[in-house]
């Protein structure tokens, strides 16, 4: 007797362009998905168990209860899989499906395997991009539409942490180079609140969200350094919402200076135009240091700083993401400098990371499994 699992991979990302900028309505910001993945596989069982290798768990259970499942024991890094969990048995059961018992293993490729420390690849995003995939297609056995995993997996993410963008969401849904404005996080927690179907705010339309695949210059070289140091997102976002209520002519002057460089970034990249990207890569890296320095945060940390010293001979370059550490990208014209500039990262204690695009965003397949002996004794 067999019965099918399935393993879904979701690549993690990088924030290109537009961070910070990217949180106020209608300014936009460039993501592209990479081939680090976090993969999930499951397949039905007669109990729930959840197995996490990266967290040194292999047995975790938990009961449903209500609207919410509670775990057999308390870990608040468990909190993103719980709502992911949690949101799609609503889902379903709007729909008149039960949730079934399943077992689902995660595994990742966006930490450092020596250290355990993150890159900085999206790494929260895309499990709860996998955990709402790999259910939703346990529980339907069609692939689910992209928008919906998308939105599903947004309000799960926004459950979690109460506030975000969603351009790691799309990243790991939809794959590839994204151009990306993000709804409002009051708007979906407000629907929430109002006790919205999950089946209704999914077919809704979202203010201001917009996704747009972009085809980066034939030309263009993208490469990632790691500065082995883990960033604290949180505690740089409220210093720069510090800022803006503090000295919002600065910050207004900071948006428009990054919405001019992620619209010249994508003009660049609808003309084939490597100098051009270059060129707009390094606006928004002049705009996020001002703001840096500005609004008296470290953006840009020593490490980082000696990353993109090391790069600026080379190409373009700037800090990914929130920065305080994580990774830094460089844009280059060609690959023949890529040797050397890998090279000069080394002698900096830089780590570089050869990274390339993830065309796919969720990607499922299927396999043959066998239950357990205790399950196929109690068949008969």
């Amino acid at each position: 007797m067999t019965y099918s699992g399935y393993r879904v991979k979701v690549p993690g990302k990088l924030l290109i362009a537009g961070e910070y900028a990217v949180l106020e309505p209608k300014q936009k910001a460039v993501v592209i998905a990479v081939n680090r993945y976090i993969t999930a596989t499951i397949e039905p069982r007669s109990e729930n168990m959840l197995l996490l290798p990266m967290l040194g768990y292999d047995r975790l259970t938990w009961e449903n209860r209500g609207n919410t499942i509670q775990f057999n024991l308390s870990d608040p890094r468990l909190k993103f899989i719980q709502h992911s969990i949690e949101v799609t048995k609503q889902f379903l059961q709007e729909r008149s499906i039960d949730l079934q018992p399943f077992h689902l293993t995660i595994t990742s490729e966006l930490n450092d395997p020596i250290s355990g420390r993150k890159y900085g690849l999206g790494s929260s995003a895309a499990v709860v991009v996998a955990v709402v995939s790999a259910i939703l297609k346990l529980h339907c056995h069609k692939n689910p539409p992209l928008e919906q995993v998308f939105k599903l997996s947004a309000i799960a993410h926004l459950k979690g942490q109460k506030s975000g963008s969603g351009i790691d969401i799309a990243a790991s849904t939809y794959g590839g180079w994204l151009m990306y404005s993000s709804f409002q996080p009051k708007w979906v927690l407000n629907e929430l609140k109002k006790r919205t179907k999950l089946t209704d705010l999914i077919e809704k339309p979202w203010p201001n969200l917009t996704i747009s695949p972009l085809i980066a210059p034939s030309c263009l070289t993208l490469c990632v350094g790691w500065t082995k140091e883990e960033a604290s997102t949180g505690s740089l976002l409220k210093k720069i919402i510090s800022f803006q209520s503090k000295r919002p002519e600065d910050y207004e002057r900071f948006l428009i200076e990054s919405s001019h460089a992620v619209e010249k970034l994508r003009k660049s990249f609808i003309e084939n135009d490597c100098i051009g990207a270059l060129s707009s890569l390094s606006e928004n890296h002049l705009a996020l240091k001002a703001l840096g320095e500005q609004a008296g945060i470290k953006i840009e940390t020593i490490k980082l700083k000696d990353l993109l010293s090391a790069a600026e001979k080379y190409g373009s370059c700037k800090s990914s993401g929130a920065g305080g550490g994580d990774c830094g990208i460089v844009f280059m014209k060609g690959d023949k400098h890529r040797e050397a500039l890998y090279k000069a990262w080394r002698n900096a204690d830089i780590e570089p990371l050869k990274l390339k695009t993830s065309e796919k965003g969720v990607s499922v397949t299927e396999y043959n499994c066998e239950p357990s002996l205790e399950e196929y004794l109690a068949i008969f």
